[in-house]
């Protein structure tokens, strides 16, 4: 049965991913990631989604990291926490390597695994109420080489060495000032903008946005070799689509395109 924990709706382009487990902030469980990476499995295979919007139910936060209440049940030997890691690990990679743009909506809390959910979308936008913590110094945890190359691809590896050795909390505005997150805005504006952010998304050129993706992706993992002939291709597709010729005419007759990803 689904965990009910990890909400999934896809109704028309935008679809979203909700993590529900308000009352322990919601923190995840071993089988909460092992739904999300089913869920995002699923939902990259619906040609209609063109846009994901990754949030936290509750209000009180976006995604507070590891249930600790579980860790007895689930990390308390190396086989454990093997297991756990593993299915963490999909999930956030399953996340990262999501065909089309994501968008964290973040509010509240954002604390270990949070940020690194945050750090696999390709935009994040906060209210003014988050905070954000890398606290795996201060718990014992060991800290892998991926959350930390994606952190450190976001907001460098300066930024990303004072985060994890102080363990700090960080608020919404320093966030920004890193480059955590994209924008912040007020909490009673943060669905509408967010909202408008996906359908503007979601209206683009399927096509072009996959191409800029990859390529945005890429580039921020400088220490990997690009796959120039896989990203020349996407390029290519682009302008070989019936989308180039119906973003040329929009523009001509001043009218907004309707793309079909084709």
């Amino acid at each position: 049965m689904p965990d009910d924990r990890i909400l999934v709706a896809a109704n028309g382009p935008v679809a979203t991913l909700v993590f529900n487990n308000p009352e322990r902030r919601n923190a995840v469980s071993l089988e909460m990631w092992l739904e999300v990476a089913e869920q995002l499995g699923r939902l990259a295979a619906v040609p209609e989604v063109r846009a994901l919007v990754v949030s936290g139910a509750g209000g009180r936060a976006f995604v507070s990291g590891a249930d600790i209440s579980r860790f007895d049940d689930e990390r308390s030997s190396p086989q454990g926490v093997d297991r756990y890691n593993e299915a963490s690990s999909a999930a956030y990679a399953a996340l990262e390597a999501f065909p089309r743009p994501t968008i964290a909506k973040i509010t509240g809390g954002c604390v270990g695994g949070g940020v690194n959910l945050a750090v696999c979308c390709d935009l994040r936008v906060c209210d003014d109420s988050a905070r954000f913590c890398v606290p795996a110094a201060k718990l014992g945890l060991g800290y892998g080489y991926e959350p930390v190359r994606r952190l450190a691809a976001i907001v460098g590896v300066s930024n990303a060495t004072d985060l994890l050795l102080t363990a700090r909390l960080i608020d919404a505005a320093e966030a920004l000032r890193i480059g955590l997150v994209h924008r912040v805005v007020a909490a009673a504006e943060l669905d509408a903008v967010v909202d408008d952010l996906a359908a503007s998304v979601a209206a683009n050129a399927p096509l072009t946005v996959a191409a800029l993706k990859a390529i945005c992706k890429a580039v921020a993992d400088p220490g990997a070799p690009a796959d120039r002939g896989r990203l020349d291709a996407l390029v290519a597709a682009c302008f070989e689509s019936d989308d180039y010729g119906e973003g040329r005419r929009a523009f001509l007759e001043k009218r907004p395109a309707d793309f079909n990803g084709r």
